[in-house]
């Protein structure tokens, strides 16, 4: 497994010097999507710029205009970038194949899709399937993931799988058991911690003894 750091409501300089901290412990590093809005592409370049061995997400979640966000995004920098699994078939082809023309990958959000909608999504045999316990469902009612919270999302073992939303090390276990996946994506719980380099040094001697790799566009 690959530990993902996500990286969200910081100033861009804030966040690199977060990085620092735990890059010792992390595979992939996460620009969130509140650092692009707020601050655009400038976010992607200087945190690559920063970290140029890492492997760049840019959680952008396209839902339109699929072709332009992500050659954007590539070109900041990014290795990774996000699309939302409820987009129209049309889009999620487009980022497809802008991923495949730039050698890079696209990860596909779930969140929020439908068991229907899941089974159009499964051709996409390069995309990384992300189970996602949003934002909005951890502050209001305190929801984690753990496996179990996938909506009933059945996804073949042989895909490639993300996790995220309100992981912490305890319930890494459990994830590993619904799931397996082969990345993880880990925010707050190192973000808000009083020392984020000892909580990624924690994470990542459970993550790594995880025993899928998913194989990054490096």
């Amino acid at each position: 497994m690959k530990l993902q750091l996500a990286l969200d409501r910081l100033e861009v300089a804030e966040a690199i010097q977060l990085t620092k901290k735990v890059e010792d412990f992390i595979d992939w590093v996460e620009v969130g999507t509140s650092l692009i809005k707020e601050f655009g592409m400038r976010s992607v370049k200087e945190i690559k710029q920063a970290f140029p061995n890492k492997v760049i997400v840019a959680d952008m979640k396209t839902i339109d205009n699929a072709r332009y966000e992500f050659e954007m995004a590539f070109q900041a920098g990014a290795d990774v970038v996000t699309v939302m699994g409820v987009s129209p078939i049309v889009t999620i082809n487009a980022c497809m194949e802008v991923a495949e023309r730039s050698n890079k990958l696209v990860m596909l959000d779930l969140l929020n899709t439908s068991k229907e909608q899941l089974q159009e999504l499964l051709k996409y045999k390069d995309a990384i399937f992300c189970v996602h316990v949003s934002k909005d469902e951890q502050e209001e009612f305190r929801a984690q993931n753990l496996g179990s919270r996938s909506g009933g999302l059945l996804i073949d073992s042989s895909l490639k799988q993300a996790v995220a939303g309100g992981i912490t090390i305890d319930s890494l276990e459990s994830l590993r058991k619904t799931l397996n996946p082969s990345v993880v994506i880990v925010g707050s719980a190192i973000t808000k911690a009083n020392n984020p380099s000892d909580v990624a040094a924690k994470f990542k001697q459970v993550v790594h003894k995880g025993n899928r790799v998913c194989q990054s566009s490096k």
